[in-house]
């Protein structure tokens, strides 16, 4: 029986949404269409062998799967601060996203890689203005704008007026 902690219907909504039919994600997986159709229904737990076959089907990680059968329907996390380089972040983490609300005075730099990971960040420009330094290229984004890129590139804020950001870590999963 199903542990209740765990909830496979959405391998139904995940193969529904690619168009696929038991049969297809059986014959991509190599698992039989009973198996499939058993997890489905929560009337069997995968195999963690299972989870990878099945994920690889789907284009995502076999941890990523699982999270998204774990049997909740919202996360509620507390807001971190900090301060860095004269700039003001509250944050808050979930399973691939980070988001920071971050204020500045003009003048104020931050450039830390240390929060850096396989992300794309976007910066979405709420009030004041800022140059953002990617690599060897400069950006001048003022309320209103915003602007995404590759988040181990290096890269700097410096606010040109006092300013408030709002910035997205989205994680991107295993690079090829």
């Amino acid at each position: 029986m199903p542990s209740g902690h765990y909830n496979f219907t959405i391998l139904r909504s995940l193969r529904k949404a690619q168009g696929y039919t038991i049969a297809d994600v059986a014959q991509n997986s190599g698992i039989s269409t009973a198996v499939i159709s058993r997890i489905e229904r929560n009337q069997a737990m995968p195999e963690l062998e299972t989870l990878a076959r099945l994920s690889k089907v789907f284009g995502i990680s076999a941890t990523d799967l699982l999270g998204l059968a774990e049997n909740r329907t919202a996360r509620v996390v507390d807001a971190q601060h900090y301060n860095s380089g004269g700039f003001q972040f509250h944050n808050v983490s979930f399973m691939d996203l980070q988001i920071f609300l971050g204020t500045a005075l003009a003048g104020s730099k931050v450039n830390r890689p240390e929060v850096h990971h396989n992300d794309t960040e976007t910066c979405w420009v709420l009030s004041g203005s800022i140059e953002l330094t990617v690599g060897p290229d400069k950006y001048t984004l003022k309320e209103g704008e915003a602007i995404q890129f590759d988040a181990v590139l290096e890269h700097e804020y410096r606010a040109l007026q006092d300013c408030k950001l709002l910035l997205l870590h989205l994680h991107k999963g295993k690079r090829v």
